[in-house]
């Protein structure tokens, strides 16, 4: 069987702990504890690399300097910013509940990293290859809207709880339409597994035959990502910074670690639903799911600091009469397409 680079040192890895523990359940155990050192490993450096991207993604569009005082090009900033978050006082208030206010952060941080799990990153590397691996993702993620909601109750704030109450609205808008647009790439794939998804489009990638479906679940993951246009959840204008109104320090930080975890979990959903996931010529397949998640990151960014925020009722409005009927119809024709290619073939 073929295998991409990946796989292939993780096989060298797991032959060479095997060689030195001579077990293989001792063998699996610390193949699973790499794996999930892996995991966090990949999250918190693309987080920083994705901070200093913001910025000058943001600086470029907005004809801004951009960070360029912390180390040579300001790549040092967001160094700078981390050991700042991790030296402030963390300040809980008064009337907040303690407990409830104190694990949201981290629970919030828990689906944000579980669905990395199920993210085929190359060839046959993919930490869990479920069969109903999309299914799990679109499970999994749809948790942090509980989260957002306990952190704005537990604050005793009114900006936190109404932007605990925009994250509800926002988000049961976005994952509806969102999960439309997957549907009609699964009735294409007929399977829920990732690594069947990807391999799929070895021939036609998904944005080629569902280019609709590909919009709305773009317009969807801004959304489910709480990014401009529709950062409604903590429009500071407004509410001050929603249910993190409260929140400061590592426990802050916490929230904002989580906000670019799915950043790239929606970068990498994009390429893995619609852009061919690790297809492409000449180079191994996990340096083109690097660049490919990097260019999608890259849009999102682009449209962040290009576009103003909007009201939470033309969110809506967007949402409920326009992106949702139209997933609708694609699934519409989706079926008559693939019932018509059977009949053919």
């Amino acid at each position: 069987m073929h295998y991409g680079l990946l796989m292939s040192i993780a096989n060298m890895l797991s032959n060479g702990i095997n060689s030195i523990v001579n077990s293989r359940i001792g063998t699996q155990i610390i193949m699973a504890l790499i794996e999930i050192i892996a995991i966090f490993a990949v999250i918190s450096v693309a987080v920083i690399i994705l901070v200093y991207m913001e910025r000058r993604v943001c600086g470029f569009i907005q004809d801004r300097l951009g960070p360029n005082r912390v180390g040579p090009f300001g790549i040092l900033q967001t160094v700078a910013d981390m050991i700042k978050l991790m030296t402030k006082e963390d300040i809980i208030p008064k009337k907040a509940h303690k407990i409830l206010w104190g694990i949201t952060p981290m629970l919030l941080f828990v689906p944000a990293a579980l669905v990395y799990a199920v993210y085929p990153f190359g060839d046959g590397a993919i930490f869990a290859d479920v069969n109903i691996g999309i299914f799990f993702v679109m499970a999994v993620m749809s948790q942090s809207v509980l989260m957002f909601l306990l952190g704005g109750f537990a604050s005793e704030n009114k900006y936190s709880f109404i932007g605990s109450m925009r994250a509800v609205a926002q988000m049961l808008s976005s994952e509806i339409p969102m999960a439309f647009s997957i549907l009609a790439v699964v009735m294409i794939t007929g399977s829920l597994k990732m690594s069947d998804i990807v391999s799929a489009q070895s021939n036609a990638w998904f944005v080629v035959l569902q280019p609709l479906a590909f919009i709305i679940f773009i317009i969807s993951m801004i959304m489910e990502t709480n990014r401009t246009p529709f950062n409604l959840v903590e429009g500071e204008s407004e509410i001050i910074a929603g249910p993190f109104t409260e929140y400061s320090g590592m426990r802050w930080a916490l929230f904002f670690l989580s906000e670019y975890a799915n950043l790239l979990s929606a970068a990498i959903l994009t390429v893995t639903l619609f852009l061919g996931g690790w297809h492409g010529p000449l180079l191994p397949g996990v340096f083109w799911f690097i660049i490919k998640v990097f260019i999608v990151i890259f849009i999102f960014m682009w449209i962040s600091w290009t576009y103003p925020r909007t009201r939470i009722d033309q969110m809506m409005s967007l949402s409920w009469k326009i992106l949702l009927p139209l997933a609708l119809l694609n699934i519409v024709v989706t079926g008559i397409g693939v019932y018509i290619y059977k009949w053919m073939y």
